[in-house]
């Protein structure tokens, strides 16, 4: 169904793992019709979690799309992990999704997954409604989850119905919008009644605070409230579907996916109230030419622009795009660039609904399709005519907050490894992998332990490569606290031509974060300036192997200010060696000293587990930089020494019952304490007196 995009709404669910999403896009699905049956986790038969990976992790591993047709309108639901190592996806779906659906799990509430994804909705300006799920379940209490939304996120946050009945008894919802009773039955029919007389009062106070809540969301609609102390039905709507599109009121809505409770309402609400793609905020976007911001506006007569938020590989079948259309019209044959590659072509358009498509002759501006047999375009590309071609914004993906060491189990693998991360690495951008000859180890840096375990398993099961994860080493550094003035001396007589090179060198230390300085003092022509650069090589290449613990020598500043030549003997590789010399002779007169990395974090928990998670950080030789109350959270920031990181997600985890989520980002190298610099120094000495 080629929609227009007036009547196109793109839905992302987001929440918590666990929360309900994919059960609540499953009940969507049958509330529409196009499923038969509500498909269940457990046992494999979900729209959304079709892939065998999911289905054997009983989660959402990837976003999925699905396509629903109701009241005249297509509803694109896409439905994101809940897993936090997986926000890649999340993100990518973000970006095309017109409102993001924050799915609360009644019993658990705001949780801490809840905030980290709303940090991203609020980043991306986006606009936002929260479900909460599950009320069919015993000790579940909506008025207890209002309170919770609204310590959070504020008085944004405002409900637009009530539940009629509890736990078992849950069996509608009270419209505050239309004041009206609706309860549903198990294939999601409504019945529109009017409202108990037992619960009119409550919604009735409700309502005022809705209304309330969107008119100080609008100037002038609040002028009028102030004046006659109401808003009519019509200003009401009006200032609501205003209040949402700009992000002034987050709706609050009551359900329960399992039983179909909530769920069509949920729908009727998307089409009536939540902004089609060319309400939403118009895309700016950098002109390929001329880097000039372009504004974008979501119409079907602009020139035809795509973005492809998400490529999924499919063994056998080949790589599915999965795309948003910005502007303009996209049909078979189409003849569109990639800006960012070459020029492609499209063939076959398809809706999707979860693993089925269904071929489309044309997709309309706004709308979420797939592309097929595109040579060379993925994720983060983006597709425009050659009359106006600009980049989509690409979301910024948070820093990876695990580093693993990673090899091939088989000796001569190393290329099929490489060969095979980069291209996991197409459809998931999220990890990076990174060979450091100094370490002498390839880094795989992920977003946690989930990310890496499935990486590696997609490694063995899509490549046919088997992987081992080690410890990854830390880059440690050394530098110098006195300065040094040293002779450095290479003479070599073996019968014929000689070497000779003299230098004389002065170290001294730059502040921290200074690099390398090389200096040029010589005067009178004592070394010809020929040879100087050979004395900067000779510098270098004994900065990359300290005499402490074999790092790198960092923060240092080497001039070379006096020495003498040969008229016969003397050449480059002679300087280049006796700057060698003067160096490694020089360094352990300069009070030389180990640094670490030092990195910030920022830890999110429930405030039960605060104590727990500082005192973590201290015996970590972490320092406390602050402390922000979010509701009945924490958000903590410390900085703390990058070897006392190594598989801390997993140990947070631990510590939280799987609670806590952390970010990181390199902050700065400093002195270790004493006892750590003489074991690393011991070790490495142990060594260098071992056979290689």
């Amino acid at each position: 169904m080629a929609m227009t995009t007036d009547k196109i709404r793109n839905i992302g669910l987001v929440g918590q793992r666990g929360s309900g999403k994919t059960t609540l896009a499953e009940a969507m699905a049958f509330s529409a019709g196009v499923a038969n049956r509500l498909g269940n986790i457990a046992d494999g038969t979900t729209i959304s979690d079709y892939t065998e990976e999911e289905k054997s992790h009983q989660t959402s591993l990837n976003l999925s799309v699905i396509a629903l047709p109701w009241k005249s309108h297509k509803v694109n639901v896409v439905d994101m992990p809940g897993h936090t190592d997986f926000i890649g996806d999340v993100l990518a779906g973000m970006a095309v999704s017109g409102t993001i659906c924050v799915v609360i799990e009644a019993g658990g509430g705001v949780e801490v997954g809840t905030l980290q994804f709303f940090h991203h909705v609020e980043k991306q300006n986006k606009p936002a409604i929260f479900f909460v799920n599950r009320l069919d379940k015993e000790h579940t209490d909506f008025a207890r989850n209002l309170v919770a939304l609204q310590e959070t996120f504020g008085a944004k946050a405002v409900p637009v119905v009530l539940p009629i009945g509890k736990a078992e008894s849950f069996k509608g919802v009270i419209d505050l919008i239309k004041m009206k009773a609706v309860t549903f039955e198990p294939n999601g029919k409504q019945t529109v009644g009017d409202i108990p007389d037992a619960v009119k009062g409550e919604a009735e106070a409700a309502r005022e605070k809705l209304v309330e809540a969107v008119a100080e969301s609008n100037d002038s609609l609040l002028e009028k409230f102030f004046e006659v102390g109401n808003l009519t039905d019509e200003e009401l709507l009006a200032g609501l579907k205003k209040g949402i599109a700009s992000a002034a009121v987050y709706p609050v809505l009551a359900g329960a996916a399992t039983a179909n409770v909530g769920v069509s309402y949920l729908l009727d609400f998307a089409v009536h109230y939540l902004p089609s793609p060319a309400e939403e905020a118009v895309l700016k976007a950098k002109d390929v030419g001329s880097d000039k911001i372009l504004e974008i506006p979501c119409v079907s007569d602009d020139p035809a622009a795509a973005y492809v938020f998400k490529t999924i590989s499919e063994q056998h079948v080949g790589d599915l795009s999965l795309i948003k259309v910005l502007a303009g019209k996209l049909s078979s044959g189409l003849e569109i660039i990639n800006v960012q590659k070459s020029s492609e072509r499209i063939g076959q358009i398809y809706e999707i609904c979860g693993k089925d498509r269904k071929e489309i002759p044309e997709a309309h501006a706004g709308d979420i399709v797939a592309l097929v047999k595109l040579k060379d375009t993925h994720m983060g590309n983006t597709l425009c005519l050659k009359s106006r071609q600009f980049v989509f914004p690409i979301p910024e993906f948070p820093e990876p907050v695990m580093d693993m060491a990673i090899r091939p189990k088989a000796k001569g693998d190393e290329e099929k490894v490489s060969m095979a991360l980069n291209k996991l690495n197409e459809v998931d951008p999220t990890f990076r992998v990174v060979q450091d000859p100094a370490l002498k180890q390839t880094l795989l840096f992920g977003q946690g332990p989930t990310q890496v375990d499935l990486l590696v398993e997609r490694l063995k099961n899509r490549f046919g490569v088997e992987v081992e994860l080690d410890r990854p080493r830390v880059p440690f550094r050394e530098t110098i606290k006195a300065k040094v003035e040293i002779q450095g001396k290479h003479k070599k007589q073996t019968g014929g031509r000689g070497q000779f090179g003299d230098c004389w060198l002065r170290l001294e230390p730059l502040p921290r974060g200074g690099g390398f300085e090389f200096a040029d003092e010589v005067k009178g022509g004592v070394i010809p300036g020929k040879f100087i650069p050979s004395v900067e090589k000779g510098v270098v290449e004994a900065m990359q192997e300290g005499g402490l613990c074999g790092a790198q020598v960092v923060d240092i500043k080497v001039a070379v200010y006096f020495g003498s030549y040969h008229s016969v003997d003397s050449s480059d590789m002679a300087f280049k060696l006796a700057a060698i010399a003067g160096f490694r002779e020089g360094y352990p007169k300069c009070k030389p000293i180990v640094l670490e990395p030092i990195y910030n974090i920022t830890v999110l928990v429930p405030d039960d587990y605060t104590g727990d998670v500082m005192g973590d950080i201290s015996s970590r030789r972490g320092k406390i930089i602050g402390m922000d109350p979010l509701g009945k959270m924490q958000r903590i920031r410390a900085s703390v020494p990058q070897a006392e990181l190594y598989k801390y997600s997993v140990d947070l985890r631990s510590l939280t019952q799987g609670q806590g989520v952390y970010t990181r980002e390199f902050s700065h190298y400093e002195e270790v304490p004493n006892e750590i610099s003489l074991r690393l120094q011991e070790e490495y000495r142990a060594s260098k007196t071992q056979p290689q």
